[in-house]
């Protein structure tokens, strides 16, 4: 399988996150690079690295507000008279139409949903090219392969069209999606991360063209909390082209395999011909943020229900942190989708 990954990715390095009230090291860490590429190399990958698409494809789900704001906020927030070395948000708006300053720490409220998406000098560097690594992966898939990896750090699915959140910046499956749509495809999202994938849904929520499913751990009391209940089916054009499917804590092999069968139903249901594949891996039972309980032999089946789909397949990575057994995991989803 060829692979996709683009040095300049390990760049974005963010030093805090702030969970229940304590900060903390940033569990979205470069380190996770080596081990992803060990694991996807062990299934057979060779890797690559993308072509420059220019700013269009990424312009065709973000806004160019938000864009301005990711490519210019590190060195405005830089003169900042006692600013600390990461934009991290401290207020909010009530509503997105609220009114939008010019202040810096303004901006960064409206654009930066938590406090887990932290910008340094290198953010926009390495989320530029990770969302380059998603195109040129949906490129290859409409160029004939069966399928692709991306290794897309930092992630992407808690990225809305205008809004980062949960170690997101750029939302590269949707960034791949639209891609896939604009060359004449029916593209489906299955994204299978521990979380919801609220930015995806939030990007195509009105839309009926690009279907977005997610499985993930039950958000009343798991990130992203607001969104990925199974009511959310979307809006105008887009109602039922959303499915969630929302999981209780520590979920293991049987249940998910058996929620994926829904999932995969109404992927086909939906007429796809390709499907890019958000691809979480800590659905882990060791994953640190210990949401759901998938086993390392449970990811080989998780890729072999999804290469019954029979249609080209873009797996592009999102979360999966450092743990024992990441690299395996990866290994194994890949293997398992290549031996079906």
């Amino acid at each position: 399988m060829r692979a996709i990954f683009d040095d300049r990715q390990w760049r974005h390095d963010p030093k805090h996150f702030m969970a229940n009230g304590a900060i903390l090291p940033n569990p979205e860490q470069p380190a996770r690079i080596d081990i992803l590429r060990t694991g996807a190399q062990a299934a057979g990958c060779v890797f690559e690295a993308p072509a420059d698409a220019g700013l269009g494809p990424i312009a065709a789900v973000h806004t160019a507000e938000y864009l301005s704001f990711l490519r210019h906020i590190y060195p405005r927030w830089q003169r900042i008279d006692g600013a600390g070395e990461e934009v991290i948000p401290n207020i909010h708006p009530a509503n997105r139409s609220d009114g939008y300053p010019k202040s810096a720490v303004g901006q960064a409220g409206y654009h930066q949903a938590d406090t887990a998406c932290p910008i340094a000098e290198g953010t926009w560097e390495a989320a530029y090219w990770s969302a380059q690594s998603a195109i040129t992966g949906a490129d290859l898939v409409t160029g004939g392969e069966r399928a692709a990896y991306v290794l897309s750090r930092p992630p992407g699915h808690h990225a809305f069209a205008d809004l980062a959140g949960g170690f997101c910046f750029l939302n590269n499956s949707g960034i791949a999606a639209e891609r896939l749509r604009a060359k004449g495809l029916r593209p489906a999202i299955l994204d299978v991360d521990v979380h919801h994938g609220n930015g995806t849904q939030g990007m195509f929520y009105r839309r009926g063209d690009v279907l977005t499913v997610s499985i993930h751990a039950d958000p009343e009391r798991f990130y992203p909390f607001f969104w990925g209940h199974a009511q959310e089916r979307g809006e105008a054009d887009g109602m039922g082209a959303n499915l969630n499917l929302p999981l209780r804590r520590k979920t293991d092999d049987a249940g998910y395999l058996k929620t994926l069968d829904t999932a995969l139903d109404r992927i086909t249901s939906f007429g796809a011909d390709v499907v890019v594949v958000a691809l979480g891996l800590d659905a882990f039972e060791g994953d640190p943020f210990q949401g759901l309980a998938v086993t390392t032999p449970g990811f080989a089946r998780i890729g072999a229900a999804i290469a019954g789909l029979g249609v080209p397949t873009l797996f592009v990575q999102e979360g999966g942190y450092i743990c024992d057994g990441l690299g395996d995991n990866l290994t194994s989803v890949l293997s398992g989708f290549q031996g079906a």
